[in-house]
């Protein structure tokens, strides 16, 4: 008993210095919908604003037009910001400019 309690002690103690799969990278579909959610997030907002402020005015077109354009200017910036930030971390594993496939050989 004791030499198997010895075994697993030194199993937990090697395996302890490891960081679990998923908080080493994102996956894909993570930043993809991470990118979808920041652009829609920015249009609900603008839109959001733009209406308060339209009914609170009494001018209800103006206000949401520039607010949800605001919105969508703001939303693909943060994304783009997003996007550069996973570039730099090469999330994707490799040369971002080559694209694997059959045509590329891989």
């Amino acid at each position: 008993m004791a030499e198997l309690h010895s075994r697993i002690e030194a199993l937990k103690a090697a395996t302890s210095d490891e960081k679990p799969h998923v908080e080493e990278h994102y996956s894909s579909a993570q930043l993809g919908w991470r990118m979808v959610t920041e652009m829609v997030a920015g249009l609900g907002i603008g839109f959001g604003m733009g209406y308060g402020l339209d009914r609170l005015f009494g001018t209800l077109p103006i206000f949401l037009v520039l607010f949800t354009l605001l919105g969508l200017a703001a939303g693909v910036k943060v994304m783009l910001s997003t996007a550069q930030e996973f570039q730099k971390t090469n999330v994707g594993g490799g040369d971002p400019g080559k694209a694997e496939g059959p045509e590329n050989g891989g």
